[in-house]
């Protein structure tokens, strides 16, 4: 082809399969082969780099969402709370000069929903006096609570953060499908969106000149300082969330970390004369600003829903008497109801006196009549949905709403709907635009839906350049869901300038931001830290224990006469992983099945897989305390552990606890060197130690029960104490009782070594009763200063003596008394620290 016969479409080779669906509007061309002006560049850099990079590109970006530990659950799903965040490669592009407006009608419907809220909640009620909202659907919406009616609220912001689903109509023109005013969420997404695709695609966004997210988030944390109440100097703000269990948990812990909140729950906060406490390891702190995550009836049982476990009681009273600021204002929710929508227009010109500028999503509500019979007559051309999102009436079950329903479902539906019209509303069926979606390696169209966000703070208002766009999963998908396993992509707001305008700088509050918040570890967080140091050196344990039988099952130690199996089949009878009554008769085949089975069964209770589970739980509980580095290492850990059995079991088996040998050791070194050693640092040391110390004693233990010639269970114990190299280099001789026991038990130079690990408490113990000046806690430090002492004094030549006459009671003895010594510290600090927590057995 000659130069003056390029084709009218440069992009054909990536657009070649794209094609929107018939009557939609398309986000990227405005015509077949003609991209929009303002997807020219992005597209110019996407055939440029080819199918094959931009595949290689997508694989990376899921790669450090893994990594990340980037979640949603999607209740149902077989994944569960493992199922990875989905984000398309290919971002959706809007312009600046849309954007503007855009912006203006979110700011505008801000201020009109908390108009609406303070007249409802804290006014005259006037709207429903003056007939412009009906009292049905205020009194029969579950949604509204009266019991917050009359609290007040600083500066009249019910609604902090509004949230507000936009889909595109097929003429361009954007609509308000839905607003999330209760606990919007998705602004975590979108930033972790934002990360990933500056990694995947760094060059694009430069080029593109898309505007940052940053600067909203940190106003965002400015206006919540702001809504303290009056005469807090230092406010202290807190992110309530339901717990780990809740879909979009990795959201709560994201925010609350790079916003610089404690992540806390219900069980966290406690109410004492009217103001909102957080129990904490130092004592009770004070709590100005809430910002929650929990659904409206559930922060109050005692006021709201009594069965409620994720709130805490008495947290309305905090607020009638001015104490705390809970954003969202509690009662909030109401407004999301699609009742509504209908009334919207009319609301803007009586309270704001302006026209609506983001028009809702055509909705009947069927508790007036004219709309109760349009609804009737119009069931197949019509979405159908309850009018209250806590409402009882639903509508047929097993069928997208108001879509393909037989003569005698509509016959239902129509009785439903009759027998409780205020309960639903219909909804025009949107055409959704589509945009292009990467997918088989090519584009191809998905509708999508963007959910857009502003936060407000007094008179202070601020819009999240961008927003979260979900994605269909399918050209042919009516809903555009998380929950129905729809993807997401990035938001790119594009700029007008030559480069990205420069970020929104704080007022006059700026050095507020720079204030050192409270310290505070709440018991819950110290709970799960001490638990996480305690598995994740138990499993390294097992790991390192599992790596010694298997090396010498498969003859890489030189073990070879029948006598060795024995023993060590014996040691692993001593150490309770096989069952007991083998008493050293089992083959090196049963003993390596067996140690399969503790590495690869999820079911073997104590087994790799159950303690990697208990650790993900555990972390996740506690991730907003963690580096992306310290996250990334523990998901690595997750990534490894799911590895199969191969062909060759020993070799794969082998393979496999290196590879978690090496994560734990990584997850060690940064939590040594990088966690500033406060009291969740101390916490999780304390739990290590503790460990480590038990560890040794059943080491120790399990070799002194086995009678067996001292090389044979010795050898073992040093090399899964990591200590071999070290004896070797100190005695140049075999193992034997006097210098393992010396080694092991009391060289504080060996940090494998009992009294390492007792020394390492015994000064957390020290540092913890100066600065927490709790009575009782110079007691403990005394009992492990004892605990040293003895240590220290014990007669371990004799003792070693005794073994080799074959006298080992008093050995054993000994090291039982120190084992239930650690296990008597390890319940005083359950006691002392967790009593308001579930309590682990040891």
């Amino acid at each position: 082809m000659s130069d003056t016969q390029e084709p009218a479409d440069p992009h054909g080779g990536l657009l070649e399969h794209y094609a929107a669906a018939p009557g939609v509007f398309d986000e990227v061309e405005a015509g077949a082969s003609r991209p929009r002006p303002h997807w020219r560049p992005l597209l110019h850099s996407f055939e440029h780099l080819g199918r094959h990079e931009l595949s290689s590109r997508w694989e990376s970006g899921r790669r450090i969402l893994r990594e990340h530990g980037v979640t949603y659950n999607i209740y149902g799903d077989p994944q569960g709370r493992d199922r990875p965040w989905d984000l398309d490669v290919v971002p959706l592009l809007i312009t600046a000069g849309e954007w503007a407006q855009l912006e203006s009608g979110l700011i505008q419907r801000n201020r009109l929903f908390n108009l609406i809220l303070s007249d409802i909640y804290g006014g005259p009620q006037r709207l429903l006096r003056d007939g412009f909202l009906p009292p049905e659907l205020l009194y029969g919406n579950p949604a509204f609570l009266r019991a917050c009616r009359g609290i007040p609220v600083p500066s009249e912001v019910y609604v902090h953060l509004h949230a507000c689903d936009l889909g595109r109509s097929p003429d361009g023109q954007w609509w308000v499908l839905a607003d999330r005013t209760q606990t919007p969420g998705g602004t975590g997404y979108a930033w972790e969106n934002r990360t990933v695709i500056s990694r995947v695609l760094p060059e694009e966004i430069r080029n593109c000149k898309v505007q940052r997210l940053g600067g909203f988030f940190r106003q965002q944390r400015e206006m919540l300082l702001r809504l303290a109440p009056e005469g807090r100097e230092h406010p202290n703000v807190v992110l309530l969330t339901p717990g780990p269990h809740n879909e979009t948990y990795f959201e709560h812990a994201y925010l609350a970390r790079h916003l610089g909140f404690a992540l806390v729950e219900g069980a966290d906060l406690t109410i004492r004369d009217r103001r909102v406490f957080l129990r904490t390891i130092e004592g009770l702190q004070s709590v100005d600003v809430i910002l929650r995550r929990v659904d409206d009836a559930f922060c109050d049982p005692l006021e709201l829903r009594g069965d409620s476990f994720l709130g805490v009681s008495g947290l309305l009273e905090a607020c009638r008497a001015g104490n705390v600021t809970v954003a969202n204002a509690l009662g909030a929710g109401l407004m999301e109801s699609p009742a509504f929508l209908p009334f919207l227009p009319g609301l803007c010109r009586n309270l704001l006196a302006q026209e609506l500028r983001l028009a809702s999503l055509a909705t009947w509500w069927c508790g007036q009549p004219e709309e109760h019979h349009y609804v009737l007559q119009h069931l197949d051309e019509l979405i159908i949905k309850p009018a209250f999102a806590t409402s009882p009436a639903t509508p047929l079950p097993g069928h997208p709403p108001g879509c393909g329903q037989t003569d005698e479902e509509r016959a239902k539906l129509s009785q439903l709907i009759n027998a409780s019209p205020g309960q639903f509303v219909g909804q025009e069926r949107p055409k959704l635009s589509q945009a292009p979606a990467w997918a088989e390696g090519r584009f191809t169209a998905r509708s999508i839906v963007v959910r857009a966000y502003v936060a407000r703070g007094g008179e202070r208002f601020a819009v999240l350049p961008g927003g979260l766009t979900r994605v269909s999963q399918s050209p042919e998908d009516l809903l555009v869901s998380m929950q129905s396993g729809s993807g997401s992509k990035d938001t790119w707001i594009l700029s007008d300038g030559s480069v990205p305008p420069p970020e929104r700088a704080t007022e006059d509050r700026e050095p507020l931001l720079g204030d050192r918040a409270p310290a505070g570890v709440p018991s819950r967080a110290a709970d799960h830290l001490f638990w996480l140091g305690r598995y994740a050196e138990r499993l390294a344990q097992l790991l390192r224990v599992l790596r010694c039988i298997f090396g010498r099952v498969s003859g890489e130690n030189g073990v070879e006469t029948h006598g060795d199996w024995n023993e060590l089949a014996q040691l692993a009878a001593q150490w309770k992983l096989v069952p007991g009554a083998a008493k050293g008769t089992l083959p090196s085949s049963e003993l390596s099945e067996h140690m399969l089975r503790l590495l690869y069964h999820q079911e073997q209770m104590g087994g790799v897989r159950d303690l990697l589970s208990r650790i993900r739980l555990i972390a996740a509980a506690v991730r907003d305390r963690f580096s992306g580095d310290m996250w990334r290492i523990l998901g690595r850990l997750e990534m490894d552990g799911r590895a199969r059995l191969g062909r060759l079991p020993l070799t794969s088996a082998t393979a496999l606890i290196h590879k978690l040998v090496l994560d734990l050791a990584a997850f060690e070194g940064m939590e040594m060197e990088n966690m500033t050693r406060g009291f969740g640092w101390r916490f999780l040391d304390l739990g290590r130690r503790l460990e480590r110390g038990l560890a040794v004693l059943r080491l120790v233990t399990g070799a002194a029960a086995v009678r067996a010639r001292p090389a044979a269970v010795l050898e073992p114990v040093l090399e899964i104490a990591d200590s071999s190299m070290t004896y070797r280099r100190r005695y140049f001789a075999t193992p034997a009782w006097s210098a393992v026991l010396e080694l092991l038990l009391r060289d504080q130079t060996n940090p494998r070594s009992l009294l390492f690990q007792i020394e390492a408490l015994r000064e957390h113990a020290r540092i913890m009763a100066i600065e927490l000046k709790t009575s009782g806690l110079q007691a403990e430090h005394e009992f492990v200063t004892a605990l040293a002492q003895n240590v220290r004094s014990a007669e371990l030549t004799e003792l070693a003596a005794a073994v080799a006459e074959g006298k080992r009671q008093p050995l054993l003895d000994l090291l039982d008394t120190w084992n239930r010594s650690l296990l008597v510290l390890s319940d005083q600090v359950t006691s002392r620290y967790f009593n308001l927590t579930v309590p682990r057995v040891s």
